[in-house]
């Protein structure tokens, strides 16, 4: 069976404008839910896929065991999980050959989200910020819970009752919140500003990755960059964060690129060269020293 893209799905499975009522033309592209696994419950053996990343955010759902890929890391999942992705994360799943594997996803985009109540983006939401824990393992009964909603979804999505967007709406808001109790997040106080600041530079640091072979190198590379997009002072800047983790400005950064560059040379076929260019180094010299300064290794030897 030849493997079918995600595009490809999202193309298939969405109608011509045409085809549907005026009420639900604007919501066309913006949201869409899938079943995995044939009549049977078991996907047909594939390869791995390829590293992925999407124009929208994903909740998947899956009864099965196997291996996610995100990031440089790597993690064993199953027989129950969520998944949840950011158009910033890039991953890759490799189902075990011997497992069964049934599920379903819901794909959306902030588009389809705000008019929800309150205007709620998906970004500001908890289990989508860049600390959050993409996979969440779940019990037998949290699964059944889960999938009950994505149960009510998927004949929805293909009745042409006019107002199906706004009701796929509420069901989504209702998985959200269903997924935000399994990871519940800190209990809302009142933030000092430097643990404010210190929280908004590691979004800021967060939002410029990952990279791919389409973007542009790196806008912000330096503490000053940073403290400036900010608006603070470099010095209140580093000392806010050696305050909050132990480090300086620079080794953030040097961290976060290194972690990157790994990444880079792991999940792509750039050259050390382009690599080195996509991170905003000057050359490919310079790029070598700073990494085999944080990983002990050579691009080349890591690599391989």
């Amino acid at each position: 069976m030849k493997p079918v893209s995600i595009d490809a799905l999202y193309a298939a499975f969405t109608p011509a404008v045409g085809d549907t009522p005026p009420d639900m033309r604007r919501e066309l592209g913006h949201f869409n839910v899938f079943t995995v696994g044939n009549q049977r419950g078991r996907l047909p053996h594939r390869p791995p896929t390829h590293f992925n990343r999407q124009a929208f955010y994903k909740i998947s759902l899956t009864h099965g065991c196997g291996c996610l890929e995100y990031a440089d890391q790597a993690q064993k999942v199953g027989p129950y999980f969520l998944f949840l992705a950011t158009p910033s994360l890039s991953y890759r799943w490799a189902p075990d050959e011997v497992s069964t594997h049934t599920g379903c996803f819901c794909i959306f985009t902030d588009e389809f989200l705000q008019p929800a109540k309150g205007g709620v983006l998906a970004q500001e939401l908890p289990i989508f910020q860049p600390g959050a824990h993409p996979v969440i393992a779940l019990t037998q009964a949290e699964y059944t819970a889960v999938k009950a909603i994505f149960e009510r979804m998927i004949p929805e999505m293909a009745s042409d009752y006019a107002y199906k967007y706004d009701l796929l709406r509420t069901y989504l808001v209702e998985l959200i919140h269903r997924v935000q109790k399994l990871q519940p997040a800190a209990s809302p106080a009142q933030v000092p500003a430097a643990t404010r600041l210190a929280a908004q530079f590691a979004e800021l640091l967060e939002r410029q990755f990952p990279l791919d072979a389409s973007a542009s190198p790196l806008r912000l590379r330096t503490a000053k960059d940073y403290a400036d997009a900010l608006a603070v002072h470099v010095v209140h800047l580093n000392r806010v964060l050696k305050e909050a983790t132990g480090h300086t400005t620079t080794t953030l950064l040097g961290n976060r690129l290194a972690h990157e560059a790994k990444r880079l040379l792991k999940q792509t076929t750039q050259n050390v060269s382009e690599v080195a260019d996509r991170l905003g180094f000057a050359d490919a010299a310079h790029f070598c020293t700073f990494f085999k300064r944080h990983t002990g290794f050579t691009p080349s030897d890591f690599r391989q």
